[in-house]
């Protein structure tokens, strides 16, 4: 689960520096209250032998009806970002799984892989994305620029995510 929540947490980090309205500091403190809120909720609802379920419940989702999710409102708090700085695109869906993370830029486009984790679950792919919000566009799914190898380190001291 650790993994996963690195995966989508480093994923955002991306995304939120695209928009470049939130400082180092606050976005690193973001980041680390987004991960223990994620690990709070997925708490009781992670199945690896059956990855979907509860699939909805890890689902980071905003779009018009879901404005903010409130996981991200929570780090926001937390951390003294303000929601809005984040510059997310109105409508993202991410879903946590186990061995996988995916995401959704608006209704009418496909699904993309974030990371995929090896049986070696110290390892795993991540793919880059474009973080283009285009709802309306039709194309088949975000710029991807080739994969990297990322190594998933469990210690407090070292940052979870370092990729090569």
């Amino acid at each position: 689960m650790k993994s996963e929540i690195a995966a989508v947490v480093y994923f955002l980090k991306r995304l939120v520096k695209l928009k470049n309205k939130v400082e180092v500091e606050k976005m690193d403190l973001f980041a680390e209250r987004l991960t223990v809120a994620l690990q709070e909720k997925f708490e009781g609802h992670w199945v690896p032998e059956k990855p979907s379920k509860g699939q909805a419940y890890r689902c980071i989702r905003v779009n018009a009806f879901h404005k903010y999710d409130p996981e991200l409102l929570r780090a926001c708090r937390e951390s003294g970002v303000h929601y809005g700085d984040l510059g997310l695109p109105w409508e993202i869906t991410l879903w946590v799984d186990p061995g996988e993370v995916c995401g959704r830029y608006g209704e009418q486009n496909f699904d993309f892989s974030i990371a995929t984790f090896s049986t070696d679950k110290n390892e795993m792919t991540l793919f880059y994305h474009s973080g283009s919000s285009d709802e309306g566009s039709t194309h088949s799914s975000p710029l991807t620029v080739p994969n990297r190898k990322c190594q998933v380190t469990q210690g407090a001291e070292s940052p979870p995510l370092t990729c090569s």
